[in-house]
């Protein structure tokens, strides 16, 4: 019988995981050892990152990239902002362009969601922004 080399994450792996590149690959369900997508899914963090930048969220005095598996979300995003649904966004801009959804309904579903995302975090940054 062959020994099951799957290793086994834990939501403290995930929480403890501050790699924007590694955190994301783990979502689309990639090992962060397996190297071969980084450009390709790099480019669409990226992608992600510039709508998050004209839609005011994120660092404004530039538009922040990353280059590599040490860019980490802290860079990005201050914890204090409450604005950890940007996560969530970027993964789901990322896997509607690097993996999109097979079913037009599912593909439908993450638009949507993409949609309340870009609506949450902006009235959260609003809200940030006047202190409230």
């Amino acid at each position: 019988m062959e020994e099951n080399n799957v290793e086994e994450t834990t939501s403290e792996d995930i929480k403890m995981e501050n790699s924007i590149l590694s955190s994301i690959k783990k979502l689309l369900g990639i090992d962060k050892n397996y190297t071969n997508f980084d450009t390709d899914i790099m480019i669409h963090i990226n992608t992600a990152i510039m709508v998050l930048h004209q839609l005011g969220i994120g660092p404004q005095d530039e538009v922040f990239t990353i280059s590599s598996k040490n860019d980490k979300w802290s860079d990005f995003i201050d914890v204090e902002d409450d604005l950890e649904g940007i996560k969530t966004y970027i993964y789901l801009k990322v896997k509607i362009i690097f993996d999109p959804p097979q079913h037009g309904p599912t593909e439908d579903a993450f638009r949507e969601s993409i949609k309340e995302y870009e609506w949450r975090l902006c009235h959260q940054a609003e809200m940030n922004e006047k202190g409230v």
